[in-house]
């Protein structure tokens, strides 16, 4: 992989919207179908990062694309009361093609602060977030091979 430098990353990161399921990733029909993980995350990385453009449907090849995907979901259903949930991304940035850097980023969550009154999908939502922050921030200055939240 090549190292990042200079003006060619000037211009935006094209993200999917919504952040697709790996192939052989496992979810709960209801988390899938009801949880909105793939959008909520998109948002997040384009509320927490500079110059984020959100697409839907096929992100091309050319300028700065950044090739994520959902990888793991643990979350049981029963809120806070069937114990932590979980969720990991798996992400390549491009330029004009050609792989630049990697990461893995995963966080956990017991849902904070009254996270017993919270359901499944508030509790994961909080994931959703805080991985939006960490590849965001990843996005500033991103190493190849990245280990972002609990992912270490």
């Amino acid at each position: 992989m090549i190292g990042l430098a200079g003006p060619a990353f000037a211009s935006g990161t094209r993200v999917p919207n919504p952040i697709p399921f790996g192939d052989d990733v496992q979810v709960r029909d209801k988390v899938r179908s009801e949880c909105d993980l793939g959008k909520k995350t998109a948002k997040f990385i384009a509320q927490y990062g500079d110059d984020i453009e959100l697409v839907s449907g096929n992100l091309g090849n050319s300028g700065r694309v950044l090739d994520v995907k959902i990888t793991q979901v643990f979350a049981a259903g029963g809120g806070a009361f069937s114990g932590p949930k979980w969720m990991e991304l798996t992400g390549t940035l491009k330029q004009d093609g050609k792989d630049v850097a990697s990461f893995r980023a995963k966080r956990f969550s017991t849902g904070g602060a009254f996270g017993a009154l919270k359901g499944t999908c508030a509790i994961i939502g909080r994931c959703t977030k805080t991985l939006g922050k960490d590849v965001a921030m990843w996005l500033k200055d991103p190493k190849d091979g990245a280990k972002l939240g609990d992912a270490r």
